[in-house]
C-alpha cells in the first residue's frame, strides 16, 4: 500500500517534535541516531517544498507580471 505524502506542515511539524525529543534527551543514543536520521529526511523534503514554492511564485511575478500559476500537480 502506497504511504500518505505528508504536507509541508505535517513534515515541519514532525521535525520539531523529533528536535524537541533530541534536545530534552529524552531518548537513548540508538534511538537518537535513528531519529536524528529521520529529522534529515523531513528536513530536505520540508527544503524542497518551500524551494518547489519559491520556483512557483517567481513564475508569478516573472517580469513584474502576473503570469500563470500552477499549483502542485
Amino acid at each position: 500500500m502506497a504511504e500518505k505524502k505528508q504536507s509541508f506542515e505535517e513534515n515541519l511539524k514532525n521535525l520539531e517534535d523529533i528536535v524537541e525529543k533530541l534536545e530534552n534527551g529524552e531518548v537513548s543514543l540508538d534511538d537518537a541516531m535513528k531519529k536524528f536520521n529521520e529529522a534529515m529526511k523531513l528536513a530536505k523534503l520540508c527544503d524542497e517544498s518551500l524551494k518547489k514554492a519559491e520556483d512557483n511564485i517567481n513564475l508569478i511575478l516573472k517580469d513584474g507580471e502576473l503570469k500563470e500559476f500552477k499549483g502542485e500537480e
